[in-house]
């Protein structure tokens, strides 16, 4: 019986493979790009608690600047206008301010957070500047993206 159990626990052991914990890939900008369904140029609001069921959102409105890829009329409205909800209580989300400026590339269904790349999809601009990598002009910072979006 011992030997049995030993086999067996053996053979356990050699199937289940290690152990890690997950982590979220750090995504390129293109690959964001091509991830998103919709790519803006916007202004937070002031964010405000949402509750839909047994679900509590932070929802920050937006002013949208330029669009630039998809329809920001699919995101969810707030205050009359397009909005970013994100899961309360949500880890890891960059630091949002009202009044910020940011290019943000976003889903448009439901999920914890709008923002591609487990938050990854958001550039603010500071001083008229961007920090995309190698990228600090809000122009090219669009151009890339829509590059990587095979122009559209």
């Amino acid at each position: 019986m011992r030997r049995a159990l030993g086999g067996l626990l053996t053979a356990l052991l050699l199937t289940s493979g290690p152990v890690s914990a997950t982590t979220a890939p750090t995504l390129t900008l293109a690959q964001q790009a091509k991830k998103a369904d919709l790519i803006v140029r916007a202004t937070l609001g002031t964010p405000v608690t949402v509750k839909e069921g047994e679900l509590t959102y932070l929802a920050y409105p937006l002013t949208i600047l330029e669009t630039v890829v998809g329809d920001a009329a699919q995101l969810p409205q707030q205050e009359g206008r397009p909005a970013l909800l994100f899961l309360q209580g949500l880890q890891d989300l960059p630091a949002l301010q009202s009044g910020q400026e940011v290019f943000a590339l976003l889903y448009t269904r439901r999920l914890d957070s709008p923002l591609v790349g487990f938050n990854q999809g958001l550039y603010p601009v500071t001083a008229g500047a961007v920090s995309a990598g190698d990228i600090t002009d809000p122009a090219k910072l669009r151009e890339a993206l829509r590059a990587a979006r095979g122009g559209q």
